[in-house]
């Protein structure tokens, strides 16, 4: 019989127990991301020639992530519904998600419109809008154009699956594999039961790439960072200084709120989450993108406390439907650039606006220059100011990709701990014991059988 085993006189394990030894500072994935993110700073801003080169290092990174994420998404949802065996909860849990993520965006425009108009970040600019080059922005978008309500929700059912994996349309993938863990559902587990077999194992292989990919991160951060700052120089902060504070600070009132919302709707600590989940947050931020962080962010929502079918089903749908930092944008942005082309626009007409971007901003994610796209449809469809002008957010928008980032990422956190509570399927249990522990990437797990036969 095994007996425990003490190392160093600092641990005692038992052979069923698991000993969990802290990590040096350098080998956490939180610090070497900052470490990236200050190099990358540093580079951009004293060599940007450098700087601006290294893109393809943070796109390299950006498309190995994508290489997993629809095969992650399908795996979580369908091995996810499959496991609860009720076909009738998914559905609640899509109509619960969706009407949070139509109350938090229409706020979340709202309290744009509402900064916009106390801080005037565009007032006494006296912009003339024919000085601007409109073709930067038809260049910018790509000639594309934000996709009507019957055309984005005809795109969500895909003409063929094969496609849907191989462009990596998210909600096609989504809509997939609903069905396919539906069926799985209906047929029952004895008939299911090789194919569930296949799926968990499938899923701990592709989670096993995922964390190739990931020690990988620190470098993506720095390519990202070292490009933005290259490309756009520090000298644009000045440039738009008021834009910019007021997109951040509003940003940061916004996730203040968020914070409020998470515990007295759903009683979660959110600050003890982001702890939990740093190494993401910051990820996100580095490589300003939330697909970097994806299938993580999923991981970490399932291990405090969330069942994984609702983590499946809310977070790649709140990735199209509650983008609650790029609702903030486009008010703010909008509110800029009429005060700065000397337009005071009237409480009817901001209301007008924020219907016409409550419809945009719901087909932008994955569409080219979609902000560009959003705030000219909304110019054009009440002749606020021509479309030309949008020009104008050239130089700043690149730089508020980090406050759009984080508050949608966020955001998408707390909308799946609220279904999640909605449900009465939130283990708060599960949640305090993985918000004492520390971060996965910062404590390594050695199994006690491993040790006593070293």
């Amino acid at each position: 019989m095994a007996t425990s085993k003490t190392i160093e006189g600092l641990y005692e394990v038992g052979p069923d127990q698991k000993l969990q030894v802290k990590q040096p500072i350098w080998k956490s994935l939180f610090f070497q991301i900052g470490v990236a993110i200050v190099l990358g700073i540093t580079i951009g801003a004293l060599w940007p020639a450098i700087g601006s080169q290294l893109k393809p290092i943070g796109d390299g990174f950006i498309r190995l992530i994508k290489m997993v994420i629809a095969p992650i998404i399908f795996l979580v949802i369908v091995t996810g519904i499959a496991h609860v065996g009720d076909v009738k909860s998914v559905g609640r849990v899509g109509v619960k998600a969706l009407g949070y993520f139509l109350a938090a965006s229409t706020f979340a425009l709202a309290f744009g419109m509402l900064v916009g108009n106390v801080v005037r970040p565009g007032a006494g600019l006296h912009i003339d809008p024919a000085s601007l080059n409109g073709a930067a922005v038809e260049a910018k978008t790509g000639g594309g154009s934000i996709p009507d309500a019957a055309t984005f929700l005809l795109h969500v059912i895909p003409e063929s699956v094969v496609q849907a994996f191989a462009e990596n349309a998210l909600l096609q993938v989504l809509f997939f594999a609903v069905f396919f863990g539906a069926a799985m559902v209906v047929l029952g587990p004895e008939k299911t039961k090789p194919v569930m077999d296949f799926l968990n194992a499938a899923l701990d292989i592709v989670f096993k790439i995922m964390g190739w990919i990931m020690r990988v991160s620190p470098l993506g951060a720095f390519g990202a960072m070292a490009f933005i700052i290259g490309q756009y120089g520090l000298a644009t902060l000045g440039t738009y200084a008021m834009l910019i504070a007021a997109c951040y600070g509003a940003a940061l009132v916004f996730i203040g709120l968020l914070f409020l919302i998470a515990w007295f709707v759903a009683r979660v600590p959110l600050w003890d989450f982001i702890k939990y989940a740093r190494s993401e947050f910051l990820l996100a931020l580095g490589t300003a993108s939330t697909e970097a962080v994806l299938p993580r962010i999923m991981t970490k929502l399932t291990k405090s406390g969330n069942p994984r079918s609702i983590t499946g089903l809310v977070v790649p749908t709140g990735y199209s439907f509650n983008l609650d930092g790029a609702a903030i944008y486009l008010s703010i942005s909008l509110l800029f650039l009429a005060q700065a082309f000397g337009i005071e626009l009237t409480l009817g007409q901001q209301l007008a606006a924020l219907g016409v971007l409550l419809l945009t901003s719901k087909g932008m994610a994955g569409v080219p220059g979609s902000s560009f796209l959003a705030l000219s449809a909304t110019a054009t469809a009440l002749g606020i100011f021509p479309v030309a002008g949008v020009a104008l957010l050239l130089g700043a928008d690149r730089l508020m990709d980090s406050m759009r980032v984080s508050v949608n990422l966020l955001g998408n956190c707390v909308a799946t701990f609220i279904v999640s509570r909605w449900e009465n399927q939130l283990d708060y249990e599960q949640m305090r014991e993985t918000f004492a522990s520390a971060s996965d990437m910062e404590i390594e797990t050695i199994p006690a059988t491993a040790l006593q036969s070293a």
